[in-house]
């Protein structure tokens, strides 16, 4: 079993998340384009704060997170405040943990809380994929540090001489794991062939995801949580994912190929989730403030729970492995969820992870516990649909699963809820939250 960190919010003054907000997911090169992660962030932390009525003043601390970092910003969270219309004086710091990086950042201010030196906070994530930091070829860098320290014009040539044809071209950002150089897509064909997860029922999960979501948003159930966003030049106005497959038709999936194991493979475009630009966030605070404030919370942070296991085998088994642990700090079990949010970067990898929650064996010989969590009730799971639909800007996906998963909570009456996620580096995480 891989180390794990855990954190429990289970002390006498609860955390609570008292909104959440997000600007509809695009697709990579669609209505984002040209818009870097950081005017992303600004945009839904400025609204975020707007609806909320607070003073900017009443915020101490932002998290924030960014998966493809941009050189030119490397502290997106403070860029954030000094843009977004916080106050100066307002504590803000950058996390990254791939797909968990809102995780993250929303148990760092969950943390600061229950130690008392928050008392509100926001915490989220954006990241784009269509602004992305293109690199230059390792000798073309190397000989632009020597040219910066030559002494003269003659010392500049001779090193430039030295330079082949294809040293000058682009780099783009490496999509490998930099310790493997596997893909993400090679790490869920392995765990198709070693789960025994057919094309069949991939295609049928992504299709079941692009269902839910597009119902999701014709019953109006994310018009609270999703905010259009206006950027220059104010033309053609995102108000919806425009990942969401709005007729979705099941036999339509089987004529994608194969995208990774381009041979014997089943993964393929259609169930996974595609390179997406967005932003998201949410507000926490102490439960007693949040009275004094006359606000009232979406629900509270039960308990959460971090994962690390190897990546050279089942990197993407994170939710395995993390939600054990963040339903022993929560005091509950499987049963006692009202609702199941994974996140789907490929129905490969939900359908292993869902496998494995049952799974005695798995529990017995890699988690060293004598029982499997149990079955899944599918009528609990990613009711609403999940990433294959949504889409999937790295560092925003945490913020948004909590923030759907509190608000259906709401909708159906109250419960507990989980959400959990894999993410590159063989990392994991599960967070239970709590609605009354």
């Amino acid at each position: 079993m891989g180390r794990s960190s855990t954190k429990v919010a289970q002390q006498k003054e609860r955390v609570a998340i008292v909104s959440g907000l997000r600007l509809p997911f695009a697709k990579q090169a669609t209505n984002y384009h040209g818009i870097p992660a950081v005017d992303l962030g600004k945009a839904v932390v400025s609204e975020l704060v707007i609806r909320s009525g607070l003073s900017p003043e009443k915020i101490d601390q932002l998290v924030f997170g960014q998966v493809v970092q941009m050189p030119e910003a490397p502290n997106i969270a403070r860029e954030i405040v000094l843009g977004a219309g916080l106050s100066v004086s307002t504590d803000a710091y950058s996390v990254s943990r791939a797909c968990a990086t809102s995780f993250q950042a929303i148990a760092n201010v969950a943390e600061s809380i229950m130690a008392g030196t928050v008392n509100v906070g926001i915490a989220g994530g954006a990241d784009s994929s269509s602004v992305l930091p293109i690199g230059v070829t390792k000798s073309l860098a190397r000989t632009l540090v020597d040219m910066n320290k030559a002494k003269s014009l003659s010392q500049r040539l001779k090193l430039i001489s030295r330079l082949k044809l294809r040293d000058l071209l682009p780099v783009s950002p490496a999509v490998a794991e930099y310790s493997t150089g596997l893909r993400m897509g090679d790490t869920a064909e392995q765990m198709a062939k070693t789960y025994y997860i057919s094309r069949e029922e991939q295609d049928e999960l992504a299709h079941r995801s692009h269902i839910l979501a597009a119902k999701a948003w014709q019953q109006g159930c994310l018009n609270e949580e999703v905010v259009a966003a206006h950027f220059p030049p104010y033309r053609d106005i995102l108000t919806e994912d425009n990942n969401v497959r709005k007729n979705s038709v099941l036999t339509s999936y089987s004529k994608l190929r194969p995208a990774f194991d381009r041979k014997y493979g089943t993964v393929t475009a259609a169930n996974s989730t595609p390179l997406t630009d967005g932003a998201a966030a949410v507000m926490l605070m102490r439960e007693s403030v949040a009275k004094e404030l006359g606000m009232t919370p979406l629900g509270y942070l039960r308990s959460y729970a971090f994962s690390a296991i190897d990546v050279w085998q089942d990197m993407l088994l994170g939710p395995s492995y993390a939600t054990p642990i963040a339903l022993e700090r929560a005091g509950i079990t499987l049963n006692e969820l009202s609702l199941i949010d994974m996140h789907e970067a490929f129905a490969a990898q939900t359908l292993a992870n869902l496998k494995m929650f049952a799974s005695e064996k798995f529990a017995r010989e890699k988690l060293g516990r004598s029982q499997a969590m149990g079955d899944v009730d599918m009528d609990k799971f990613n009711v609403l649909g999940g990433s294959i639909a949504y889409g999937h800007p790295f560092a925003a996906t945490g913020a948004r699963m909590v923030t759907q998963t509190l608000n259906e909570l709401r909708r159906r009456g109250g419960g507990f809820g989980l959400t959990t996620a894999c993410a590159a580096g063989g990392l994991g995480v599960a967070m239970v939250l709590e609605v009354e």
